[in-house]
């Protein structure tokens, strides 16, 4: 199954980034990107891939065990900015970054020593992905308008394992699906 750990915002966080959202939308050329849907709204910590069912038990446990030994912390969604040329936009966020490049770490270890090959590593950038274009894509006026956005403040009590599922269906615009298959508790959350 395809995998990734994740800190997914509440509900009333991704009701303040959906608004803004909305007016980034109505802006010109907006309908040249595909949008990523609120259900889809996460922050990735460490992805990886196709992960044998076998080794699915293993990888919680060694999350659950990430995730006790990270206490809990403050985060808020705030600006964005663009990857690869605007193939990528996304908002950022801001608060305890420290703590939250931490748990990434700690996530891809747990990768790592559950056996899941996970590529080279790479110096995690907290980011929600909001839209992506298949070619370059002028999204400076997106990031731009994000600039001065900064949604409520949330504390993260948990790491969550999250199961995506592509689109198979070939219908222009179908968004993958996501399930968390577990949550784990942060240290004194718990």
């Amino acid at each position: 199954m395809r995998l990734f750990a994740a800190v997914l915002p509440p509900e009333d966080v991704t009701a303040s980034l959906a608004a803004e959202v909305a007016v980034l939308r109505g802006l010109p050329g907006a309908d040249g990107l595909r949008w990523t849907g609120r259900p889809g709204w996460h922050l990735t910590l460490a992805f990886y891939g196709e992960v044998d069912d076998d080794a699915v038990p293993d990888l919680s446990a060694r999350l659950e065990r990430a995730a006790r030994r990270t206490e809990p912390f403050q985060l808020a969604l705030r600006g964005g900015g663009r990857f690869g040329r605007g193939r990528a936009l996304w908002a950022g966020a801001e608060g305890d970054l420290a703590t939250l490049r931490l748990l990434a770490d700690r996530a891809e270890s747990a990768g790592r020593r559950a056996g899941v090959e996970m590529g080279e590593h790479r110096r995690y950038r907290p980011h929600l992905t909001l839209a992506r274009s298949g070619q370059p894509f002028d999204t400076r006026p997106y990031v731009e308008a994000l600039a001065g956005f900064t949604g409520p403040a949330w504390t993260v009590t948990d790491l969550a394992l999250v199961r995506s599922f592509l689109p198979a269906s070939g219908v222009p615009g179908e968004q993958p699906r996501y399930e968390a298959v577990a949550r784990s508790p942060l240290g004194a959350s718990r």
